[in-house]
């Protein structure tokens, strides 16, 4: 009778367990107790650690997607091609709310078994200012302000970048040549009080011209992320990098500055490679201590540069355009920028072959794809012209990430005017802040690779022998060396 009573009580138990545990994975994402709670105002990020594949958040600006109450099969705003921006802009500025659902330990009375589970809430502005928190304040940043109607692989490349309003031109160019995902800052200049941001004529010219640039280009439309900052500051180059890589929806990205024309069809080959389920290449990319660099090219006349429907598509005939002088590698007179390629041998190298970058130094900023969440973000406190990207790759280096050059592919940059007074002034204090960098980085390193036991691996290799070149950091690598 004893057993009979127990295997009863065993088979309720569990029929009920089985019911309550499905009830709460079929419900909970419905439900405003157990779901993540944000306000229904566009964009949020709340949505995006559901993402499986590479789908898109609900709320935000979305073209071509519509339903007959103006909404979209996901939850988009739709808005039309005679549709005011400026009416919106309050609700763009408003702030969302995340959410991270928290446990009790403690035991529970019987009046507290409902609420178990309770909902941290935490304005998407409060995580946003940490997550940028070197970047020069005050600040917005929209994200998913316009979001794809195409869906990638996670595993896919994103193409992150920057842009102005100056630019959305060549954004639309480089949406056209490439037929993968993208991840846009876009930067808009507001009044250091960031409001009232319905009264600023220029900000609302500014959000028709988007608005009108992605109405017109479906290929922008189908395949970028782009994601707003607001703020005074014109040239916060480092701090709109990492906004488009920090909420690229990916596994990998391409690191590209949007003046770059892509030339070849890398992306299938690349995604073929990441894909081998052998091949140390494969393995090193996926562990996030590889990154793939894209040769960098100019025309030696600027006029030359200025069609990138002229550009060459193939290897052959840019090594037919080299050869005549009529392309260069990109700031060839700046040799410290890009030489670490190793250009002879990119020329000289076989259909397919990939080689690891052997000379690399500190100014080196190549274009790489490299894993989204691999070492080495770019510092944020540089602004302006001169040593911003070589930073973000100063950091990736010593952080563990080699670099090998992609043979077969290349890309050219598309001429422009430069503003060479900003050029000049912005140079002489990020060489000082650069300087500062260098040091900081490789004592922040040192540190975390010694504590880790890897300072003397692999892993710790490129630290070592980057600090061992600058002046009062060198005999700190020794001794710690020695120590282990």
């Amino acid at each position: 009778m004893l057993s009979r009573s127990l295997y009863v009580f065993l088979s309720v138990y569990i029929f009920v367990s089985v019911v309550y545990t499905s009830a709460f994975l079929v419900l909970c994402p419905v439900l405003a107790e157990c779901s993540s709670v944000f306000a229904l105002r566009f964009p949020s990020l709340a949505d995006i650690p559901f993402l499986g594949r590479y789908g898109a958040p609900s709320g935000g600006l979305m073209i071509y997607e519509d339903n007959a109450d103006g909404r979209s099969s996901s939850g988009a705003t739709r808005l039309g091609e005679t549709d005011d921006l400026a009416a919106h802009l309050e609700a763009i500025a408003a702030d969302s709310v995340l959410s991270w659902p928290t446990h009790r330990i403690s035991p529970m009375s019987s009046d507290e078994l409902g609420t178990a589970s309770r909902q941290y809430l935490m304005p998407e502005s409060l995580f946003l200012s940490k997550a940028f928190s070197n970047s020069m304040h005050p600040m917005k940043i929209i994200p998913f302000f316009y979001r794809a109607s195409e869906r990638f692989d996670e595993d896919d490349i994103t193409i992150t970048t920057l842009v102005t309003s100056n630019r959305f031109e060549v954004l639309q160019n480089l949406a056209k040549r490439y037929d993968g995902p993208l991840s846009v800052t876009v930067h808009l200049p507001v009044a250091p009080d960031l409001s009232p941001l319905s009264a600023s004529s220029t900000l609302s010219k500014n959000l028709t011209a988007l608005h009108s640039l992605l109405l017109r280009s479906p290929a922008l439309a189908a395949r970028a992320d782009v994601h707003v900052v607001l703020s005074p500051f014109p040239r916060a180059f480092n701090t709109w990098r990492n906004v488009a890589r920090f909420l690229a929806r990916t596994t990998y990205v391409l690191l590209l500055d949007v003046d770059f024309a892509v030339c070849t069809d890398w992306r299938a080959p690349v995604r073929a490679l990441l894909r081998a389920e052998d091949g140390e290449m494969a393995r090193r990319m996926r562990a996030g201590s590889a990154a793939l660099v894209l040769p960098a090219f100019e025309y030696v006349k600027a006029e030359d540069g200025r069609d990138h429907k002229a550009f060459p598509r193939d290897k052959r005939t840019l090594l037919d355009l080299v050869r005549a002088r009529k392309v260069a590698p990109f700031h060839a007179s700046w040799a410290p920028g890009h030489n670490s390629t190793d250009y002879k041998r990119f020329y000289a190298a076989r259909p397919g072959e990939i080689y690891r970058v052997t000379t690399y130094q500190s100014a080196y900023e190549p274009y790489v794809i490299v894993k989204r969440d691999a070492g080495g973000w770019c510092d944020e406190r540089f602004t302006g012209y001169g040593g911003n990207k070589a930073a973000c790759l100063f950091d990736m280096y010593l952080s563990g990430v080699s670099f090998y050059v992609l043979s077969d592919h290349y890309l050219i940059h598309q001429s422009h005017a430069y503003e060479e007074e900003a050029r000049r002034n912005e140079r002489k204090y990020n060489r000082k802040i650069y300087s500062d960098f260098k040091e900081e980085t490789c004592l922040r390193y040192l540190k975390r690779f010694q504590d880790e036991g890897v300072l003397n691996t692999s892993r710790g290799y490129n630290a070592q022998e980057e600090c061992r070149k600058i002046k009062g950091i060198g005999k700190i690598v020794t001794q710690l060396l020695d120590d282990q």
